[in-house]
């Protein structure tokens, strides 16, 4: 039996001889390896966190210490550690493990996570509230360099300096985010860690560090000349910290040592931690960025090539392409990005025209005003962000673009749900928020073709747009021939033969985005009327009013929250209207749907053909109002 098969949980880490730790780590990278390849999700981090995440939990007293993650792609040790070996096999999949650090999955998830930035305010929050309840109980917030780079993390670090709080913060310094990192902070720590000093005094760390007792003076004031001649005007120090570090990630004894020195050590301490995203996996080492987030795939042989025929153009490459065709004859646009060139689909738009490309690093609000005073200045911003990360910069949206009115197109990915990684990714509520704002036009594409075109709309208009689109192959080729876009106006793609026999000759469905594709399937099945709507602001309210007149049941059908998005945008027409047909409004539900593959999580809240069919059915046989869809087991 192997080391890690002996430990379930932490308590029985702790029980290991520090001199087992080395081949501790060396079973869960793995085993982290080995689990990852088989069922997909995120790699690179996690290698990279092995021997953090050991030495975290051999010298904490966990879950009584609290330890938050940020982010949370690198939590997979952590679970292993943590009770949830035997269930790694079921990672991100329908009722398996959450692919970040989840609540009421364990009590060693103190805080759920998966947006970056937040760890050290909540570190904060539970040091706070134990100094509050007379607890004695140490608070780790680890956090890496990519999230450093949001407003965010900065506020929190300065209101934790100037507060007398037991918290430690480690920085997982592997000089990689998502996309490669950017900044003024990331710059500074690149040209200290590129530093021949460093370089010396990295080499006697390990001995410097040794030797300082943890409380005389005259240890702090040698601690500080050291850090003085490494760290000139560090950061973390201003911030009221007490900062150590550099210090090597992939040594786990002096990780440990470090750490022991450093837990009984009162009010915020800062923690500088150096590893190597995919460490320990040369592939992984030599490309983190490919194996950040893996399919399935052989560990030995390394991700491959893709075959000649390529896979189907995602709607982001469709995004993508259109960037840079548009670029090509229009100087004045102008793309940026979040920290998700890679997943939006800007990888060759920011080769192709580096000038005019904007990675603003984790800081979405950031981005927004970014936008905003470009708008002011007469360029064209594209603001290419996912939906679940716009909602982060609400406020930002709110009063710096819509109330001044600012031509600024948000490219709106990822919208409805995305398999995978679950409900903190997905994109359900955008509509909604949308929707309430003056000025906004929200757009919702059904293909690659009209995904274009009402990008290329957008960045017509005077005003404030939003183009969504889901996450996936797009449907159709990008030149495909559509119906000429008109602002505000739905799409009739199938009209119901009335005068049949056929059960939903009186029965419209009004689908958005996504939802259009198996709604015409039911459309056909049941010879009921489809729309495409489209728009969902402005509305289309001519077409539903002839609809209304014309048919005993509408079903508003959309990969959004049913509360407030498109069945919304319909349901307060008729209302204002005075019309009364049946109303059904199949949408997301009101509850957060867990990770799994697509088509099982879209069965399970009936927004599959079967579904909507099922739903449809329902309508003709109800006497009058609205009426509740059906959901199905998935």
């Amino acid at each position: 039996m192997s080391l890690l098969e002996t430990i379930n949980l932490p308590p029985q880490l702790r029980m290991q001889p520090q001199t087992a730790l080395v081949a501790i780590c060396d079973e869960l990278r793995a085993f982290v390896l080995d689990s990852v390849s088989s069922t997909g999700g995120h790699l690179s981090s996690n290698l990279g966190v092995v021997e953090l995440s050991v030495a975290l939990h051999y010298c904490f007293e966990t879950p009584h210490d609290r330890l938050v993650w940020d982010v949370g792609h690198q939590c997979y040790p952590h679970k292993v550690l943590t009770g949830r070996r035997d269930r790694m096999h079921t990672l991100r999949k329908w009722g398996g493990l959450a692919g970040f650090p989840k609540r009421d999955e364990s009590e060693y998830d103190t805080f759920g996570v998966a947006h970056s930035s937040t760890s050290i305010s909540a570190a904060l929050g539970m040091a706070v509230a134990a100094k509050a309840k007379g607890e004695h109980r140490l608070v780790v917030a680890v956090i890496g360099d990519g999230a450093m780079s949001a407003g965010m993390a900065f506020e929190a670090l300065n209101n934790a300096g100037a507060m007398d709080a037991n918290v430690l913060v480690i920085l997982n310094d592997n000089e990689m985010s998502i996309s490669e990192p950017v900044g003024a902070l990331n710059n500074y720590l690149s040209r200290l860690l590129a530093s021949r000093t460093y370089d010396k005094v990295r080499s006697v760390s390990k001995s410097v560090l040794s030797s300082i007792p943890p409380v005389s003076r005259f240890a702090r004031r040698w601690e500080a000349h050291m850090k003085g001649m490494v760290l000139p005007g560090t950061v973390w120090e201003e911030l009221g910290f007490n900062y150590i570090g550099p210090i090597d990630g992939h040594d786990v004894n002096l990780l440990v040592d470090t750490l022991n020195k450093m837990k009984d050590r009162q009010g915020p301490q800062f923690l500088h931690v150096l590893t190597k995203k995919g460490g320990g996996y040369e592939r992984a080492e030599d490309d983190p960025i490919l194996y950040h987030s893996v399919p399935k795939f052989d560990h030995v042989a390394g991700i491959t090539h893709p075959p000649a025929t390529a896979p189907k153009k995602t709607y982001s490459d469709i995004f993508g392409d259109w960037l840079c065709d548009i670029a090509a004859t229009d100087d004045r646009l102008v793309a940026i990005t979040p920290a998700m060139r890679e997943g939006s689909g800007m990888v060759r738009y920011s080769k192709e025209f580096p000038d005019r490309y904007f990675d603003v690093g984790i800081a979405e609000q950031h981005s927004v005003t970014f936008a905003a005073g470009l708008a002011c200045e007469g360029m064209k911003p594209v603001v290419a962000i996912y939906s679940t990360f716009l909602q982060r910069a609400y406020d930002q949206l709110v009063h710096d673009v819509v109330l001044q009115n600012l031509p600024v197109v948000f490219a709106i990915d990822r919208a409805g749900l995305v398999g995978s990684d679950g409900p903190t990714h997905a994109g359900a509520f955008d509509v909604a928020f949308l929707r309430c704002l003056p000025n906004m036009t929200i757009m919702s594409a059904t293909s690659a073709a009209e995904c274009r075109a009402m990008l290329s709309m957008g960045l017509d208009l005077k005003s404030p747009v939003a183009v969504r689109y889901p996450r996936g192959a797009a449907h159709g080729a990008a030149n495909a021939e559509i119906a000429p876009l008109e602002l505000g106006k739905g799409e009739v793609r199938r009209l119901s033969d009335q005068s049949g026999d056929k059960s939903g000759g009186k029965v419209a469905i009004l689908a958005w985005g996504s939802m259009l594709h198996p709604a015409l399937v039911v459309g056909e099945k049941l010879n009921a009327t489809v729309v495409n709507m489209r728009f969902v602001k402005p509305l289309d309210e001519a077409l539903i009013h002839e609809l209304a007149a014309s048919h005993d049941t509408l079903v508003t059908v959309e990969e959004a929250s049913v509360q407030g998005s498109a069945g919304g945008a319909v349901a307060e027409f008729l209302a204002r209207a005075g019309l009364t047909p049946k109303l059904v409004q199949i949408g997301l539900p009101d509850t957060f749907i867990d990770q799994g593959d697509p088509a099982l999580m879209l069965a399970s809240v009936g927004l599959d053909a079967a579904g909507i069919e099922a739903s449809v059915l329902q309508s003709i046989n109800a006497t009058s109002g609205v009426v509740t869809p059906i959901k199905r087991s998935a």
